[in-house]
């Protein structure tokens, strides 16, 4: 493909991106018994979000995870990125325990299931999520 510049690649990237989201949501569901677990990646962070989705009207936000979080930014301030992902997958799952959640279908978002993508889904599993 032809770019004009490089905003036009980034954007092109990012509509790619956002195509593969709404075609995997078509079959990725949360409800309440098995909720979403929802990556999200920028350059610097990952975020990681649990959700429910009601069949009319807004999802719901249950608990996030994210490398921001006050519990492990400190521990994963020398660590790469797969690390990190992989300590924010154990964060969720952690924080999905307290809500008394084991269950959960995930949504990768349009990434490829590879890279931190994969290590945050590996981490979550390691904590006791089961997908």
């Amino acid at each position: 493909m032809n770019y004009v510049s490089e905003r036009n690649k980034t954007e092109y990237r990012l509509k790619r991106r956002k195509r593969r989201h709404l075609r995997v949501r078509k079959k990725v569901v949360g409800t309440p018994e098995r909720l979403r677990l929802v990556v999200f990646k920028s350059n610097k962070h990952i975020y990681a979000q649990l959700v429910i989705d009601y069949p009319f009207g807004p999802c719901k936000v249950i608990t996030s995870a994210s490398t921001l979080s006050p519990e492990i930014r400190e521990k994963i301030a020398n660590l790469k990125g797969i690390e990190k992902a992989k300590e924010v997958g154990r964060l969720i799952a952690e924080r999905a325990k307290k809500f008394g959640i084991t269950k959960v279908v995930f949504d990768r978002a349009g990434y490829k299931y590879h890279g931190k993508v994969k290590a945050l889904a590996d981490g979550a599993r390691e904590g006791g999520l089961e997908f």
